[in-house]
């Protein structure tokens, strides 16, 4: 490619490839697929996370893993594909303890959180003053910056599923945590049944079991109607025993949570069996479908990043009209 008298000459297909990415100018065309996919292709698989096979360890780090030594003790649900924080390419998932008499300290962040209540009795949490006393199958919002922490009181621990945006932070690296100067951030007690960060099991089931279907579904918003953040979205399901929910197919990914009953579900060719406390995830453009058992309703806890996909104008499903889209 160099000539005798030290200039460079570019004859061939190979010197302007070489050449080229010597200055750091890399030729799209070569890769053109590879960037302008005929598909969705998402980096994460579909997989699922028993309850029973993640439990005992997680128990276990509350006894061995002390309240000093562990910011917030949890286990993170990581997708086989990837590593933390991924369990679809754009939501992170995550199972937090906290232990009789602990506190997880206060702090605040730019990611937006959730929380779906698991198991135990006794345990709250405070954000930004107003503090929370948890239930199982309640969901509960830390919006962005707000100061919170948890505490449990009572026997035995207290788990719940994390839902944050954590992934997108990889690419918009903006997030940050800023820790209070003290354990916990001043806060009363509040009723929960009023409170729009809180959204009861209690309510939400009653909503589901008076729609008529054999599935049905329900998302969690704000008393005016919009999305409860600008990155997730949280909803429930509930299907009948022996029913199904539609087949669907969307460039929206979701992590589900098995609140209560058995079935299964395929996702993409895969069939995946899963039963109360399980947790799965679907990542975008994978085909699903939700079966429940022949002698169970089922109750499914969802948590998706529709409302970023669909701010960005990216939110498509399998039989769309696209046209509709051009302005």
């Amino acid at each position: 490619m160099a000539s005798a008298n030290g200039t460079t000459t570019i004859e061939t297909i190979d010197d302007v490839v070489t050449g080229a990415s010597k200055v750091h100018a890399v030729p799209l065309w070569p890769q053109m697929v590879k960037y302008n996919p005929p598909l969705p292709n998402p980096c994460c698989i579909p997989f699922l996370w028993r309850y029973s096979d993640v439990r005992p360890y997680l128990v276990r780090a509350g006894e061995l893993v002390k309240e000093k030594d562990a910011e917030r003790r949890v286990l993170m649900l990581v997708n086989p594909e990837r590593e933390g924080p991924y369990t679809t390419d754009t939501l992170y998932a995550g199972l937090q303890l906290v232990m009789p008499n602990e506190t997880a300290p206060a702090h605040r962040h730019t990611a937006f959180a959730m929380r779906f209540v698991i198991e135990g009795n006794g345990g709250f949490t405070a954000v930004h003053g107003k503090r929370i006393t948890m239930n199982r199958g309640d969901v509960i919002l830390t919006p962005t910056w707000n100061w919170h922490d948890h505490g449990k009181d009572g026997l035995g621990p207290m788990i719940w599923l994390d839902g944050l945006d954590l992934p997108s932070f990889i690419h918009f690296p903006v997030h940050f945590v800023e820790h209070f100067k003290e354990k916990r951030y001043p806060a009363e007690d509040v009723d929960s049944a009023g409170s729009p960060i809180v959204f009861p099991w209690e309510r939400m089931k009653e909503d589901l079991d008076g729609m008529e279907d054999g599935w049905v579904r329900k998302e969690y918003r704000k008393k005016d109607g919009s999305y409860v953040s600008k990155t997730l979205g949280p909803s429930a399901e509930r299907i009948s025993a022996g029913q199904c929910s539609q087949a669907r197919r969307e460039t929206a990914s979701s992590v589900y949570h098995v609140i209560a009953g058995s079935g299964h579900s395929t996702i993409g060719d895969q069939k995946f069996e899963w039963k109360q406390g399980d947790t799965f995830c679907i990542p975008s453009w994978y085909k699903y479908q939700h079966f429940a058992g022949p002698g169970d309703t089922v109750y499914l806890y969802r948590f998706d990043d529709k409302p970023m996909i669909e701010a960005l104008g990216f939110y498509r499903w399998e039989g769309m009209d696209t046209e509709t889209l051009v302005a």
